[in-house]
């Protein structure tokens, strides 16, 4: 079983790593492992990436990226990665299985190799953080029945009518009871990630971390209060998705040493306006600046895309705010509420 820590302090700017005020387990491992899980047939692509890219870049466990099967992982709503290892190979290397296993949304949320294989994971003592819809992979596993969750917004009426004895956590950005940390929307895969650094090092290494990507809040403290579909985001969703003819494609040139997490929140955001997909663009493969390897599309084949600049001289974390600044002026401000709705983030307050 592992052990548990507990940081002193007000959960703003993250002086504290208690998540809905209990606290996220310590690894028990002396070297911690890592397992950040991809189903090849779709992963979300901000739940995925952050994390990864994230406890890469804090260098304080070993981070291993696993898909069901080697190959191609399609990343929802955008991009697409190739990962080499499965989870058969990560068995084989760790035996002992992962401290931490982060599990993004899926396409599935019932594929058995990945049910099967978080459940084994689960019984190692591995901590299971799900990440957004995550929460719905996590609960077909099991691991939410009478626990406590946050859960994406969208989800909370599913995963309490799914799990007996489950009671939502309001307000929270993210929840941990008994080994099992749960998390709101997307954009919660960053404070969550760098809480995890905290768990796992340290509070000094978490704001060093946290400073390097942009961000300065990594506490739990969430206001749910507006995300919630209302008649003016219905109204700009199904406008939005009726104007069909309007749709573009919205092109991200890449090369290597891209940021993972600037790309990913830019290519997520615009693909979820409902007017626009996100795609990067380059000549051949490309080796982001987490080792993970891109599978970018050819330049030729949207020749007449919008192309779409990454800042070149932001902190990864705050290309979303130039993002949905970008959204609203191509869009409107209600296609950027719309944004914000979907990735459960709210501009006023960052990261």
């Amino acid at each position: 079983m592992a052990s548990l820590q507990m940081a002193s302090g007000s959960a703003h700017g993250g002086d504290s790593i208690s998540a809905g005020d209990m606290p996220i387990p310590s690894p028990r491992q002396k070297q911690p492992v890592i397992a950040v899980l991809a189903l090849n047939e779709g992963t979300e692509t901000t739940d995925f990436l952050v994390p990864y890219a994230v406890l890469r870049r804090a260098n304080v466990a070993t981070v291993e990226a696993v898909a069901s099967k080697p190959g191609r992982v399609n990343l929802m709503p955008a991009l697409a990665v190739h990962l080499p290892n499965d989870v058969a190979s990560f068995d084989s290397r760790y035996p002992k299985g992962a401290d931490y296993v982060i599990v993004p949304a899926m396409h599935a949320d019932d594929d058995p190799v990945i049910i099967g294989w978080i459940r084994a994971q689960a019984a190692k003592g591995a901590v299971i953080v799900a990440i957004c819809s995550g929460a719905r992979v996590v609960g077909n596993a099991g691991l939410l029945d009478h626990r406590r969750f946050a859960g994406h917004w969208y989800d909370r009426a599913t995963l309490l009518g799914r799990h007996p004895g489950a009671s939502h956590v309001p307000n929270r950005r993210y929840v941990a009871d008994r080994g099992i940390i749960s998390t709101t929307g997307v954009s919660a895969s960053v404070p969550i990630s760098v809480a995890i650094v905290q768990a796992i090092a340290g509070r000094a290494q978490a704001r060093s971390v946290a400073a390097s990507i942009g961000v300065s809040d990594w506490g739990t403290t969430h206001d749910a209060a507006p995300f919630r579909i209302d008649a003016r985001s219905l109204r700009t969703l199904v406008t939005n998705t009726l104007t069909f003819w309007r749709h573009e494609t919205m092109a991200i040139p890449v090369m290597d040493g891209i940021d993972d997490i600037q790309l990913a929140l830019a290519a997520d955001a615009w693909s979820r306006t409902y007017r626009s997909t996100a795609v990067a663009v380059a000549s051949g493969l490309v080796r982001m600046r987490s080792g993970l390897t891109l599978e970018p599309a050819s330049p030729a084949a949207h020749g007449n895309a919008y192309r779409v600049r990454l800042e070149p001289d932001t902190l990864p974390a705050r290309q979303l705010h130039s993002t949905l600044i970008d959204i609203a002026q191509r869009y409107g401000h209600a296609t950027r509420k719309l944004v914000e709705l979907t990735m459960e983030y709210d501009d006023r307050g960052g990261f």
